[in-house]
């Protein structure tokens, strides 16, 4: 299990040990093992980019993710943009935290095989948001995960 933090152009804390226990734990929820994940927090201008590059979609998104997995075992690169994640969390009367835990958690279940093109999807997919998220509070980490910083 290699699961790894990055940050390009944006700046804020992340308990690291807490956000991989609930990573982690999560993934085993779902009835998957974590193998190399990589999360990148990123702005606005770099999600673009790769949604361009890779998708061929001009516009910009919360998260990308990337599955290398084999069978049951999760491997991946998720990219989250802390922009649009805050700009969503004013939109739908969350903290950016709580915002910021769902985008992370989408983007493990597209990981794990949930798709959300579908209403269908998209409740299943949002069933399984609200669940995992409820693990934050369980595990007591919840607000301690992140920090962001006045001035990011």
């Amino acid at each position: 299990m290699d699961i790894s933090f990055y940050k390009q152009n944006v700046s804020f804390e992340l308990n690291e040990s807490s956000a991989l226990k609930w990573i982690v734990k999560s993934i085993d929820l779902m009835g998957f093992k974590p193998g190399c994940l990589s999360f990148v927090f990123c702005d606005d201008a770099y999600i673009r980019n790769i949604n361009k590059l890779h998708l061929k979609h001009d516009y910009y998104t919360d998260v990308i993710s990337f599955d290398h997995s084999n069978g049951k075992l999760i491997n991946g690169d998720i990219f989250v943009s802390v922009d649009t994640v805050k700009k969503n969390a004013l939109e739908y009367h969350v903290t950016f935290k709580e915002e910021l835990f769902r985008v992370i958690i989408h983007g493990v279940l597209h990981l794990c095989g949930f798709n959300d093109v579908t209403n269908k999807e998209k409740s299943i997919m949002r069933d399984k948001e609200n669940n995992l998220l409820k693990l934050i509070i369980w595990y007591r980490v919840g607000y301690a995960l992140f920090h962001v910083k006045q001035n990011a």
